[in-house]
């Protein structure tokens, strides 16, 4: 016994349980034998801070949706590529709307649990590991705060490229993003001055994800400034040509494909 979780899918694990208790399909995790028990996220980040989340809004319908989710899903055109998409809440919204969208996530689980609900059209695998299959989009969707998969500035130039590689002519980005430096909190601005000691960028995350006796392994993952992303911006095919904060310190960033 080491104390260490075993590593698995903690996201399709989370799901999955979150979706039982939600519905009554499948088993439920329990508290006491009878009563099913809330499915909490937690996360763990490298400074050893934790904190934790209901799962249960990955499967939130349209109405319970925040406001940015909204004006983010008006705004797709064409064939989407839903990145990241969980338990297929956005997917399923637009399916409904006679969109054509393909979901894609690295989690099994998660796509099971799409795929139950209803999601028609999945992919499992990482944005570089779908560039070879061949299909191309008009638009994509970072939502839930899937902006953060840019990771950093050694992984965003790998991260745009293969958009680009996936994108059609004057295809778009929508993305949501979270301005990490309007805290006062002690716990967060050291941490931001910590990572700049690093040479990293201020809201740049080292976490692992943590449900039962399952964790990840650490990762990295990116919460930035309009600025930061214009500077991550730069030299990539993309360009940000408009930025939604009318719910900060929320924002959508826009990015276009930049003609060949």
């Amino acid at each position: 016994m080491t104390g260490e979780p075993t590593i698995g899918d903690v996201f399709g694990e989370m799901i999955r349980d979150a979706y039982a208790v939600a519905t009554g399909t499948g088993p439920r995790p329990l508290v006491g034998g009878r009563l099913p028990r809330p499915v909490i996220e937690i996360i763990e980040r490298d400074d050893g801070l934790v904190n934790g989340a209901p799962a249960a809004h990955y499967l939130d319908p349209p109405q319970a949706w925040q406001p940015y989710d909204h004006r983010a899903v008006d705004r797709v055109r064409g064939r989407v590529l839903d990145i990241g998409v969980g338990g297929g809440r956005i997917a399923l919204h637009l399916q409904e709307r006679g969109v054509p969208v393909t979901g894609l996530d690295t989690s099994l689980g998660a796509l099971r649990v799409s795929r139950h609900r209803g999601v028609r059209d999945l992919v499992h695998g990482t944005i570089d590991e779908h560039v070879p299959d061949g299909r191309r989009y008009d638009t994509f969707l970072l939502l839930g705060n899937n902006l953060g998969l840019i990771e950093g500035r050694d992984r965003a130039p790998g991260f745009l490229a293969a958009l680009a590689a996936l994108a059609r002519p004057g295809a778009q980005v929508i993305a949501h993003g979270t301005d990490p430096y309007g805290t006062t909190d002690p716990v967060h601005t050291g941490y931001h001055e910590l990572n700049r000691r690093r040479g990293r960028l201020g809201g740049q995350l080292r976490l692992r994800l943590r449900y039962r006796q399952l964790g990840t392994e650490w990762f990295d993952y990116l919460v930035c400034s309009v600025d930061e992303l214009a500077e991550l911006l730069h030299g990539s095919p993309w360009r940000l040509v408009d930025v939604d904060d009318a719910d900060r310190p929320y924002y959508l960033a826009t990015l276009e494909l930049a003609p060949a």
